[in-house]
């Protein structure tokens, strides 16, 4: 699978013929980026790997730069990699993309933040809260009111095993079910209903980096949409959006045009909103918020799990995992984004051109963010010589107070511990500037929606991740907190360069030399 030059052909007169060969080939190895692929079944992801120019390794190759895997993958795969390889999973992502874990983390979001968590519909575990739905229907009896709910197995996918109904009291309480309000006044197009699968990029936890791919799929129900009643409960052609559902109603329509058929793109839909004087940038920031704050859910189990993982791996360091996430969202009719779900392994099947089209993209582009370099595995062996060396001769860290130092050591020492921790901070500062540099012009389709560039939402952002933290982390990961806490965690570069300087002063004032004077920067 060596996709590149052809090696050089001499005559074979030539007595250095097999030298030359050898080191053509040799130079080769050098600088290729490798990838595994043994874990997928999707021939999309062969065809952007072969784009990319990466060079496809041996199944049993574990050494590769990038390995794919269709599924989640054990914790201990990703203890075991190196830096300067790259997995497309997170530990810790099935809190929000198994459906009952992502109903239990919402459950306790909304009890601390009701008004910024109010885009999943009403959501019960069973059997856990078999009793508080009961009481929930008996009050809507009382009032004369009757709701639908939609039944999905647990740990469910596909739109297998999932059920509408209109009378909750009849639902037994022993299976493990999600029971949800169902979402009856859906915004239809051409009278169909419709989902959204809107693709994610995570390239990193710690710190949190998230991006928006601007196009996906709108996936149609191929029944024309009737609120529900008795009589048409069982119709899940037209209640359900689910492809692997829809796909084998003989109304479902292929088409190779994107405005047509029962499956388009979110492009064609963000026109179809412009065309009816619909705002379109409030459809993508609604979106782009839905999709962090849930992210912002899941963050604290993700970041605890890969430091599980990732033992003595400095904050900031080259993330080795990333994850293109498949949100699927309902627009209501006044064109309010709900979360329905989240899948960790989004299908890269494309049974059509628009699948073709928009998953292509979504990888692709999201390769290129990532920004895998021929050189980061020989950076990544330098540098883990260099810290061995630190380790033996003791260098660069701070020295420990002997007991019984005098004040004068005492301050001196707790200088030189600042300093450091500066000097790591700005390090830290200076790479994320470089990454960012890089995303900005490697971005293509994607936007990156969190960190956000706006200020007061980076705030309210931030303020939420410090409620997720305090709610799943509670009285656990210490150190994850303090560090959350860390006001050196919101500083610029020219701020930790202020504190630099003054540590200076303060050092040549206890070393009895001059002070200089500040200047002006």
């Amino acid at each position: 699978d060596n996709h590149g030059t052809a090696p050089l052909t001499l005559s074979s007169e030539l007595p250095y013929q097999s030298t030359i060969k050898r080191k053509v080939r040799k130079k080769k190895k050098n600088g290729v980026i490798t990838a595994n692929i043994a874990g997928t079944k999707y021939e999309i992801v062969r065809v952007v790997i072969q784009e990319m120019g990466f060079v496809k390794t041996r199944d049993e190759d574990e050494t590769a730069n990038l390995i794919w895997s269709d599924c989640a993958v054990q914790q201990e795969k990703i203890a075991e990699l190196r830096n300067y390889q790259r997995i497309n999973h997170f530990p810790g992502m099935g809190e929000i993309c198994r459906k009952d874990f992502l109903a239990r983390n919402m459950t306790k979001m909304i009890k601390n933040q009701p008004q910024e968590y109010s885009f999943i519909p009403r959501t019960w575990i069973f059997p856990a809260e078999y009793t508080q739905f009961q009481n929930y229907v008996k009050e809507l009896k009382k009032k004369r009111r009757q709701k639908t709910f939609i039944v999905k197995p647990a740990n469910g996918a596909m739109g297998h095993g999932i059920s509408l109904i209109r009378n909750g009291e009849k639902l037994q309480a022993q299976d493990h079910l999600i029971v949800q309000e169902y979402l009856d006044k859906p915004f239809l197009m051409e009278g169909y209903k419709f989902d959204l699968r809107v693709y994610i990029l995570v390239t990193s936890c710690d710190p949190l980096k998230v991006f928006l791919y601007h196009d996906g799929l709108v996936r149609m129900g191929t029944e024309k949409y009737h609120p529900p009643s008795d009589s048409n409960l069982s119709q899940l052609y037209m209640h359900l959006t689910n492809y692997s559902v829809n796909k084998h109603n003989e109304h479902f329509e292929r088409d190779e045009t994107e405005d047509k058929g029962s499956k388009r793109s979110i492009k064609w839909f963000t026109e179809f909103l412009e065309t009816n004087n619909l705002d379109v940038s409030k459809f993508w920031s609604d979106i782009s918020e839905l999709v962090v704050k849930t992210l912002i859910v899941a963050e604290p189990h993700v970041l605890h799990a890969y430091r599980m993982c990732r033992p003595g791996q400095a904050p900031g360091s080259d993330s080795v995992c990333f994850e293109v996430l498949g949100f699927d969202i309902l627009l209501d009719r006044k064109l309010k984004p709900w979360l329905l779900e989240i899948n960790r392994a989004p299908s890269f099947g494309t049974d059509q051109k628009i699948d073709y089209d928009v998953k292509k993209g979504v990888l692709l582009n999201a390769l290129k963010l990532l920004n895998i370099r021929t050189s980061d595995k020989r950076k990544n062996l330098a540098q883990q010589k260099a810290e061995a060396q630190k380790r033996l001769y003791g260098q660069g860290t701070v020295k420990k107070l002997l007991p019984g130092s005098s004040d004068w050591e005492k301050q001196r020492h707790t200088l030189e511990r600042r300093k450091q921790e500066l000097k790591e901070r700005l390090a830290q500062v200076r790479k994320q500037i470089s990454k960012e540099e890089h995303e900005n012009r490697h971005m293509g389709n994607y936007r990156r929606i969190y960190p956000p560039d706006d200020k007061t939402l980076l705030e309210k952002y931030e303020s939420l991740l410090a409620t997720a933290f305090q709610t799943f982390l509670a009285g656990r990961a210490a150190s994850l907190q303090r560090e959350m806490n860390n006001p050196l965690k919101r500083m610029k570069e020219e701020d930790i360069l202020d504190l630099l300087e003054q540590c200076e002063i303060d050092d040549e004032k206890l070393m009895g030399k001059c002070t200089r004077q500040r200047g002006p920067k």
